[in-house]
């Protein structure tokens, strides 16, 4: 009876809190950022649990999703359809009448408990919901870039599968569109439109963007498309010496360097970072892991570089490991240990540190640094509002600040460990000339610190 009552209880306690989540999210009015329909904040804290649908059943997802939930990720990315040569879910349900995009298999009625009437539109409706409980919204890419890549399905499925998925969820007003999925917008280009399109059409007020392909972005190709509400770029998983010339290699910041100087305005996010415990380059498993240390860097390089919020990932979780399966990037862990992996439960101190500040005048502001910006690990990235500045350290390096940049004749400078969210004081400043800060600690990777300054 108290287990029942226990369960009862945590139920309701969701439901209280998904009512008290406005799920009505649209563009700021400065084309920065996104906020909810009453003009508050919303920072995107995004996972990658791209195979969930695939290999979770119901009770696996809700210990994923709460487990998330605690962690203050409001944002999971999800594949619908992953491979359409095995377009099967957890249940074994298929997802089209002889692997046709265009064709759905659809049963009478959604009965859980009988298993010829629940399919798999039906546990995609479920995962929906189960995240709307816990205050998450489910940003879905319909299906993934590789099905689509050299021509391998008509144009016109696009718009026949787009339209009618679109009008399958319209109701979940937690649902945000990722286009494309792991692919360059120049291969099909066609097809993403008119998906995009489609997608669009039944309910324009859901957002969407495009996932692209590694070290690339959305706006090459999409910015001026009329159902990109925003931009979103993958800096990848390689390392600086596993890139060619071209590409912006770790420094994701510099993407945003180029979105944010584009008219019209939108907001722009990396949405696939280095994963955690994933090996550099991703495809040699002999190579090192990206750690914690790694996936702090990409989130606070981002977010003071002026993303709207930041994707975290997992190898193990976004592809939902478990002992027996076959591995993918060499993963070990299964994903249930994967789910507090210390960069895991670090992301929601930056979530906390930028929505604790005003918002919306945030800028990316270089000019904080005196001299010495840095390259690779040595960069500080900054950010500043009217009464605060923030600029970030991966190597714990000292730091020359040009002062008297924010309002106020003195300001209060403090460290933030990006390790455990604590604030330390340093003292009060005169907020004129230049003035050299230390971070606690060696300088080396890994020793990462965020310098904060507040009027006074």
């Amino acid at each position: 009876m108290f287990k029942y009552l226990s369960l009862f209880l945590t139920l309701a306690a969701l439901s209280l809190q998904a009512q008290e989540v406005n799920f009505d999210l649209k563009v700021s009015d400065n084309h920065r950022f996104l906020v909810t329909e009453k003009q508050k904040p919303f920072f995107w804290l995004g996972d990658t649990a791209w195979l969930l649908l695939k290999k979770l059943n119901r009770e696996d997802a809700e210990k994923y999703l709460e487990g998330r939930r605690k962690k203050g990720f409001n944002v999971i990315q999800i594949m619908v359809i992953h491979d359409i040569n095995e377009p099967v879910n957890a249940y074994g349900d298929v997802a089209f009448v002889n692997n046709d995009p265009g064709v759905p298999l659809l049963t009478k009625g959604n009965s859980f408990e009988d298993p010829e009437a629940y399919d798999y539109w039906d546990h995609l409706d479920y995962i929906i919901d189960l995240a709307r409980q816990k205050g998450q919204f489910v940003a879905l890419v319909p299906i993934w870039g590789s099905n689509v890549k050299g021509g391998k399905i008509p144009v016109k499925k696009a718009e026949v599968y787009g339209t009618w998925l679109a009008e399958r969820v319209k109701d979940h007003k937690n649902v945000i569109w990722l286009n494309g999925g792991d692919i360059k917008g120049s291969d099909q280009t066609a097809f993403w439109e008119t998906l995009g399109t489609a997608l669009k059409k039944p309910d324009p007020s859901k957002l969407m963007t495009f996932h692209p392909f590694g070290r690339h972005d959305s706006s090459t190709w999409f910015h001026q498309a009329d159902w990109l509400d925003f931009n979103m770029f993958q800096s990848g998983h390689r390392r600086y010496d596993q890139d060619d010339s071209t590409a912006f290699s770790q420094d994701n910041y510099k993407y945003l360097e180029i979105d944010l100087s584009l008219k019209p305005a939108k907001p722009s996010i990396d949405g696939e970072p280095s994963y955690e415990n994933i090996p550099h380059g991703l495809h040699d498993t002999s190579q090192p892991l990206w750690n914690q240390h790694d996936v702090r860097r990409y989130a606070y390089w981002a977010v003071f570089g002026g993303a709207f919020g930041h994707t975290y990932g997992h190898n193990s979780v976004m592809q939902f490991y478990n002992e027996g399966d076959e591995a993918s990037y060499g993963a070990k862990m299964i994903w249930q240990e994967a789910l507090d992996a210390p960069g895991a439960a670090q992301m929601h101190y930056l979530k906390d540190l930028m929505l604790s500040n005003t918002y919306f005048e945030r800028v990316p502001a270089q000019e904080l640094i005196a001299k010495n910006q840095g390259i690779k690990y040595d960069y500080l990235a900054d950010t500043k509002g009217q009464n605060y500045a923030m600029v970030y350290t991966f190597t714990g390096r000292d730091m020359d600040i040009r002062m008297g940049l924010i309002d106020g004749k003195k300001v209060l400078a403090s460290w933030f460990n990006p390790r455990n969210g604590q604030t330390t004081p340093i003292g009060t400043f005169k907020n004129k000339r230049i003035r050299t800060f230390d971070p606690p600690g060696q300088a080396k990777d890994g020793n990462d610190w965020v310098l904060l300054l507040h009027s006074k």
